[in-house]
């Protein structure tokens, strides 16, 4: 397979940045570099260093240890240069060390849960990476690391070695530099032979001397009472080495001197368990570990299935790829030739009359609402043909003929971002038709795991094409009709849009997902494009009063939690709550991190539970109150000259197929508590409208996941006409319906919904607060009842197995090659994500097919009314003067009939001046 869209996009940004790097490593020395590293030692440091809660994936796989450490690999790849690459770890606690002296790391608390699994998964990242990593019985990694370390020296190798321990130190050398963290695993200190004498007022090859003379808790090793870093170094001084001073430790006078003998025993035993063994059988040489090109795609699928978002760290790990300086590679890059021409004015409407066949389209454009943006604009053919041309220096007939070629439906048009060009030309008073690719949602349709459909990094990926623009002095690309290279960037930019519209028409049909884009995608894009270019009426007096309303009550929140515990202290530092909970309060002691113990959302929800105190209920309201205000304070930021809020609406976010909106996103306001339906009370219904009509489906997912299980217990409970979680909880827990309590119905609801979102029994049992033996009593005896639920969530992750994916009813794919694993951990996510994405893509293509029957209706039937949001399973509409009653019925019609499943849909509907007061 080819490489990847990172793997070519990082080789055109960085190629020079590497070669700069490499360049510099080979002035120091010609020699190979090795660079090896603790593997189970930086990724303890990494997953202490970064919060889990912060790292964690959306099927609840913790990935702060493989983000820290993968973090640190690529940045130490880049500052090292190294030629060869290893990495150790350890392999059990049952080592020579253990079987010398039983009581070496006995001490050592159980591994946390949350890191339990994460080695694995930096162990197949590294054999994506081609790395070699080792593992050996009986050892640790630091004796394979002291082995390679000696032996690549011995080799004329200069070696770095990466690790947490200071037992290491003893390796340094003028060819071996041991690279020591100081702060998590971002910062390295380098220790040469000058270094650790500096520290120690030692050389390198006394400090196994000096450690067992110190001893070392985190291993059991027990020290000398009295005898500390300072004494144990004096002493190595004075007598040059540990074997004189037991053989002279007699001349020790003092206390210390006794310590010192009465302890000679297990001073000698130290030393013997610190020396690191360098004479492993590993089966192979220094010159063996040549670093090798990454396999791409195994190295994107995994950081997608981690969810690694962050583009930088994709960047900085591609960029030190080594096939990424590979001639051969570079040679790939060659951009599209293109035979373009600048048009002037009077010369656009001849060339559109000219050109032939699918237009591909690039432009430039500087976004702002209301304001005519569009730079540049470039059009090119499938065979080579292009044009590039400012709008502002069009002439009238030239504007005429290019509005007309873009409106026309039979004039075929390939953009990359469609809704973008939509909304920008509207700006203009242009209206785009006849849109019969866009790459970017036909890449989302074929992948749509990947998390990067930028058009260079797909022509990258498809076309083996690099795409080069000129920048200016910020690295923002700039358009200008002076310059030719400029203009031919963007001409070879629309040539490539083309290209890939061909490729992209082949792989569509190869996916079965021709008609979802035809059909579904490519007209929900141009319904978003109006829908963002609407907006929503804000009510900018009533926002600014909600901001200070909570700003306000985060001020009261922190003068509550200082007068409950008597003093000030500094509510958001993490270290000042540990001391005043933990410390002076004397609360039971939460999950122990590195730091101290967590104060996360759910350590005060438990503290809460757990005790009588005030305090962790003040803080859980100060932090959610402090959230709410910044949610108002981002809505406030985004209203536009015109009063109104335009956000942005994303295709290609979700693998589902959900859609989600960004600046602002509407979709982290709360609507089941009051300050969340004070905050949807400041969008309001605009001039020249009458009202707001909200509708959204009850239970969408519930009644998909009804419909494919064919379950007819749940269909029945569906088409009862009764509360549909009473109906289910008086069958699982077998009594009447008038005697299902709340507390029944919410352990149904949470469990229904659950399944739904591929819920294990532990997940329930923690969302419950309920023990597992309880919550897998409870899926057992739902599954008793409804027993098509269960043999179709077994049926769905088989068939996704063998086939390696996942179809909504409409066809749409979610890809799982995980399903496979041979990695429990990778294996369970994957099988989450097959309960899941059946659902959740069904019931998200049910929506877009709704808004846009719905959309269609309205214009058919000549109403003015117009859908301005689609939030979750909801749809918000202005409602024109006089419409509402016919809107309301078009609503229902339209949404009822998206589609017919064995469940029926059902529509809840409301309309008010605000969105709080249409709500239903």
């Amino acid at each position: 397979m080819g490489r990847s869209s990172h793997g070519r996009r990082a080789l055109s940004v960085v190629r020079g940045r590497i070669g700069n790097v490499a360049e510099n490593a080979s002035q120091t020395t010609t020699a190979p570099r090795l660079l090896l590293l603790d593997g189970h030692s930086l990724a303890y440091r990494a997953f202490f260093a970064l919060p889990a809660e912060n790292f964690t994936t959306t099927v609840g796989q913790p990935t702060n240890a493989i983000y820290g450490f993968t973090s640190m690999l690529a940045n130490t790849l880049r500052d090292e240069a190294p030629t060869h690459l290893a990495v150790a770890f350890d392999v059990s606690r049952v080592t020579w060390r253990s079987e010398r002296y039983a009581e070496y790391k006995a001490t050592r608390s159980a591994t946390p849960e949350d890191f339990k699994g994460q080695v694995e998964l930096i162990g197949e990242l590294l054999d994506a990476m081609r790395v070699r990593r080792f593992a050996v019985d009986g050892f640790e990694a630091d004796d394979v690391i002291a082995t390679l370390a000696t032996r690549a020296a011995d080799e004329g190798f200069q070696v770095s070695v990466v690790t947490g321990d200071r037992d290491a130190f003893q390796l340094v050398s003028d060819q071996v530099t041991v690279l020591y963290p100081t702060k998590g695993v971002s910062e390295l200190t380098r220790f040469t032979p000058e270094k650790v004498e500096e520290k120690y007022g030692l050389t390198p090859t006394r400090y196994p001397d000096f450690a067992a003379l110190r001893g070392d808790p985190s291993d059991n090793l027990p020290g000398i009472p009295g005898v500390g870093e300072k004494t144990a170094a004096k002493w190595i001084k004075q007598f040059g080495s540990l074997a004189e001073l037991v053989d002279r430790a007699d001349e020790v006078k003092g206390k210390a001197g006794e310590n010192l003998r009465a302890h000679l025993a297990s001073v000698t035993l130290n030393r013997e368990l610190t020396e690191l063994a360098r004479d492993v059988d590993l089966g192979c040489d220094p010159a063996d570990l040549i670093r090798t090109p990454y396999d791409v795609d195994a190295v994107t699928v995994l950081l997608d299935t981690l969810e690694f978002r962050n583009a930088s760290l994709r960047e900085r790990l591609f960029a030190v790829d080594p096939g990424a300086q590979q001639e051969e590679a570079v040679a790939l890059l060659a951009g599209p030739e293109v035979a373009g021409v600048v048009l002037g004015a009077g010369e656009l409407g001849a060339w559109l009359e000219a050109a032939r066949g699918p237009l591909g389209m690039a432009v430039e454009d500087d976004w702002k609402l209301g304001a005519g943006s569009v730079h540049a604009v470039a059009l090119a053919t499938a065979d080579g043909p292009a044009a590039w041309f400012d709008p502002a220096a069009l002439d009238a007939e030239d504007e005429a003929a290019f509005a007309r070629w873009a409106a026309d439906p039979e004039r075929p048009k390939v953009l990359h971002n469609a809704k973008g060009v939509q909304r920008v030309f509207a700006e203009h008073g242009w209206s785009v038709a006849g849109v019969t690719m866009c790459t970017a949602l036909a890449a989302y349709l074929v992948q749509p795991g990947r998390r990067s459909f930028a058009l260079d990094a797909l022509s990258v990926e498809f076309l083996g094409r690099e795409l080069d623009a000129p920048a200016d002095a910020s690295g923002q690309l700039a358009f200008g009709a002076d310059d030719a290279a400029q203009a031919d960037a963007l001409m070879r930019q629309a040539r490539t849009v083309v290209d890939l519209g061909e490729l992209f028409r082949e792989r569509l049909a190869d996916v079965g997902a021709t008609a979802l884009l035809d059909d579904l995608e490519l007209p929900t894009s141009a319904l978003l494009a109006r829908m963002e270019r609407s907006g929503i009426a804000a009510d900018l007096a009533w926002l600014e009063r909600l901001e200070q309303q909570f700003a306000a009550a985060v001020q009261q929140a922190v003068a509550e939690a200082h007068a409950s515990v008597g003093h000030e202290f500094n509510l958001g530092s993490p270290k000042q709550l540990q001391e005043v909970l933990f410390g002076e309060l004397g609360l039971p002691k939460t999950k122990r991190t590195k730091t101290g113990y967590t104060t996360d959302a759910d350590a005060l929800t438990w503290l809460a539970a757990q005790t009588e105190h005030e305090l962790p209920v003040i803080m859980l309201r100060h932090r959610e109150q402090a959230r709410l205000r910044t949610t108002v304070e981002g809505l406030i930021k985004t209203i536009a000259p015109d009063g109104r809020i335009h956000t942005t609406f994303q295709q290609t976010v979700a693998a589902t197929g959900r859609l989600s909106s960004t600046d602002p996103n509407l979709q982290n306001i709360p609507v089941r508590i009051d300050e969340g339906r004070a905050i949807r009370r400041g969008f309001v219904v605009g001039e020249g409208f009458e009202s707001l009509l909200t509708a959204d489906y009850s239970q969408i997912e519930l009644r998909v996941m009804a419909h494919l299980s064919e379950d007819k217990g749940l269909i029945e409970a569906f088409t009862s006409g009764e509360d549909l979680h009473t109906t289910v909880a008086s069958q699982v827990f077998s009594v009447g319906k008038d005697q299902v309590d709340a507390e029944m119905r919410r352990k149904i609801k949470a469990m229904s919904y659950g399944l739904a979102y591929g819920l294990s029994a532990f997940g329930l049992s923690q969302q419950l607060t309920i023990p597992a033996d309880e919550s897998r009593k409870l899926m057992d005896t739902y599954f008793e009842r409804f027993g098509g639920v269960r043999d179709y969530l077994q049926r769905v992750v088989k068939e996704a197995a063998a086939i390696g994916y996942t179809e909504t009813l409409l066809g749409r794919r979610r890809y799982l090659p995980d399903l496979t694993s041979t990695n429990r951990q990778r294996r369970e996510m994957a099988e989450r994500m097959a309960l899941n994405a059946p659902i959740q893509g069904t019931a998200a293509d049910i929506v877009k097919i709704a808004m846009l029957r719905v959309d269609d209706a309205l214009t058919r039937e000549g109403l003015a009314t117009r859908l301005l949001l689609q939030v979750h399973d909801e749809i918000v509409l202005e409602v024109a003067p006089g419409e509402r009653e016919r809107v309301e019925e078009v609503v229902r019609r339209e949404m009822t009939g998206a589609v017919t499943l064995r469940a029926p849909l059902d529509v809840s509907i409301g309309s008010g001046s605000t969105w709080e007061s249409a709500a239903h």
